[in-house]
C-alpha cells in the first residue's frame, strides 16, 4: 500500500550492523517510494497504551473552555494542533486581553500569525497581559515598530542558503528547514518571515527536501545536519523517519539533530510511536525550545523522559527576553529543572534582532550579568553557553564574564565569583597585561 512507504517499502535500519550498513537504506528506491504522503490525511487516533497523562490543571481547563473534548482527544497531539487558538474570538473565549493585544490580533497579516495550542494556553494568565509566558505568545502593538538595526533575516539565512530551505554557513554542518509550520509561534522567532503563511514566499515540499539531500550528498564535508524550521515534530511520523532515513543513509552525515519546541508546547507530541523512529537513528540529538521554568509541567517532563529513556540527548536552547526570564533567580530555576528533566542547558541567546523585537531585547550586559549570577552559584551544568549570533550571517559568538583582573609579574591576576582576587603562575605569558590594577594584594 502506497501510503505505507516508510513502514513497509523502506527497509528499517537494524541496530545492530556496522555503522554505516546499520543505517544504508537502498539506493533503489522508487519514484512511489522516493515521496512520503505529505498531504494524506491522518486519522489514527492514539491507543491505551499512547494516551498522554493529563495533568489536573489540564483536565479542568479542558472541561471549562474544550467541554467537546474527550480526554482522548487531548491526549492526542493531531486534535491539539487541529485545535490550535489561532483567532480574536477564540483567545478572548479564554483570555481577558488587553486593548493592546486585540488591537495588535486584528493588524496582524501575513507570517507568524496567532496559533497556540490548547495544552500550552493551560500555562497562561487569563488576567495578566504582563505574565511571561502569555507575553511570548500573544502580539502587541509594539510588534510593529522597526527600529534602526533590526531585519526580517538579520542572520543572513537566506543569503547563505546553497538550496531553497538549507543553510550552509558553517563548514561541516548544514541547517535543513523542513516546514515552515508550528504547534504555536512565539513572537521573538528569528524566522518570523517564512512561519505560518501558507502560500507565502518560502515554500517548503518534498522536491525541497530532494533538492536539499542532493546537495547534502555532494558536499562531503557536511558531517552533521540540523532540522529544522518551522517545527520537525509537526510532521507526521511517516514523513519524518523517512526524511531522517534519507539523510542516515548519507555515509558522511555522522550527526543528525532535530530543534523543536513541540515537547513543549504540545507534549502530547512524544508518543510511544515517535521515539521508537527517533531511536533507530543515533546519533541523533534534540535540542529543546524552552523559555521559563513554567514551562517545566508535568506533561513536559512526561515528554522529556520519554526522548531520554529513548537513549536521546537533550539540550536546552533559550532566547533571553525582557521582562520575561531576564533575571538570575528565573533563569536559575530553569536551568535546575532542566537539569531535573535530564536536558542539559546548552545555549541562551541574546535575542536576534528581527524587525519589531524592541520590546523583547535586553542588553548584552543583562546576559553577561546572568551568566555571572549562575557561573560558580551553581553546578557548571546549569551554565549555558551564551552567544549572539552575529547580524549578516556572522555566526554565533560565545560571551563571557571577564575574570581577568590583570598581571603582577609572572602571576595572572583573576577573580572568582564571590569577587575574591587569585593569583596564577603563568610565566611568560602576556594575558592581562597593561590593566589598570587598583589592589594587586
Amino acid at each position: 500500500m502506497q501510503r505505507r512507504v516508510l513502514a513497509e517499502e523502506v527497509k528499517p535500519p537494524s541496530t545492530t550492523d556496522h555503522f554505516h550498513e546499520r543505517h544504508a537504506l537502498s539506493t533503489k528506491i522508487t519514484p512511489s517510494a522516493a515521496k512520503p504522503p505529505f498531504f494524506a490525511p491522518i486519522i489514527k487516533r492514539p491507543t491505551a497504551r499512547e494516551r498522554f497523562p493529563i495533568s489536573p490543571r489540564s483536565q479542568l481547563f479542558r472541561k471549562r473552555f474544550f467541554p467537546e473534548a474527550s480526554a482522548l482527544d487531548w491526549s492526542d497531539w493531531r486534535w491539539q494542533v487541529r485545535s490550535r487558538v489561532k483567532d480574536l474570538g477564540g483567545l478572548a473565549r479564554i483570555i481577558n486581553l488587553s486593548d493592546d493585544e486585540a488591537s495588535a490580533i486584528r493588524r496582524h497579516t501575513g507570517s507568524l500569525p496567532v496559533g497556540i495550542t490548547p495544552y500550552y494556553l493551560t500555562l497562561f494568565d487569563r488576567d495578566d497581559s504582563s505574565q511571561p509566558i502569555r507575553r511570548t505568545h500573544i502580539p502587541v502593538n509594539d510588534e510593529y515598530l522597526r527600529l534602526p538595526g533590526e531585519a526580517d533575516d538579520p542572520l543572513g539565512e537566506d543569503h547563505d542558503a546553497a538550496v531553497p530551505g538549507l543553510v550552509h554557513r558553517y563548514p561541516d554542518r548544514v541547517l535543513f528547514l523542513v516546514t515552515g509550520f508550528c504547534s504555536t509561534y512565539c513572537r521573538y522567532c528569528t524566522r518570523s518571515r517564512m512561519v505560518g503563511e501558507a502560500g507565502g514566499e518560502y515554500q517548503f515540499s518534498v522536491p525541497q527536501w530532494e533538492r536539499a539531500i542532493a546537495y547534502i550528498e555532494a558536499h562531503p564535508e557536511i558531517r552533521d545536519v540540523l532540522l529544522s524550521g518551522g517545527d520537525p515534530l509537526t510532521l507526521a511520523d511517516e514523513k519524518l523517519e523517512w526524511l531522517l532515513s534519507r539523510l542516515r543513509a548519507i555515509r558522511h552525515v555522522e550527526f543528525l539533530r532535530i530543534g523543536t519546541k513541540v515537547p513543549v508546547v504540545v507534549p502530547q507530541r512524544v508518543t510511544r510511536s515517535l521515539t521508537a523512529i527517533l531511536r533507530k537513528f543515533h546519533p541523533l540529538w534534540v535540542s529543546l525550545h524552552f523559555t521559563h521554568p513554567d514551562e517545566l509541567t508535568e506533561e513536559v517532563k512526561e515528554a522529556c523522559a520519554r526522548l531520554a529513556d529513548a537513549g536521546i540527548p537533550l539540550g536546552s536552547q533559550t532566547v533571553l527576553l525582557k521582562g520575561i526570564n531576564d533575571d538570575v533567580d528565573v533563569m536559575k530555576r530553569l536551568m535546575h529543572g532542566l537539569l531535573m528533566a535530564r536536558v542539559k542547558p546548552y545555549y541562551l541567546y541574546q535575542c536576534d534582532p528581527i524587525s519589531g523585537s524592541a520590546h523583547f531585547r535586553t542588553t548584552v550586559e543583562k546576559g553577561l550579568e546572568i551568566i555571572r549570577g549562575l557561573r560558580g552559584h551553581t553546578t557548571g551544568y546549569a551554565v549555558p553557553t551564551y552567544v549572539v549570533d552575529c547580524p549578516g550571517g556572522g555566526g554565533k559568538v560565545p560571551l563571557i564574564p571577564d575574570y581577568v583582573v590583570g598581571r603582577a609579574g609572572d602571576d595572572l591576576l583573576l577573580t572568582n565569583y564571590e569577587g575574591g582576587l587569585y593569583r596564577y603562575p603563568d610565566p611568560g605569558g602576556t594575558l592581562g597585561a597593561g590593566r589598570a590594577l587598583g589592589n594587586d594584594n
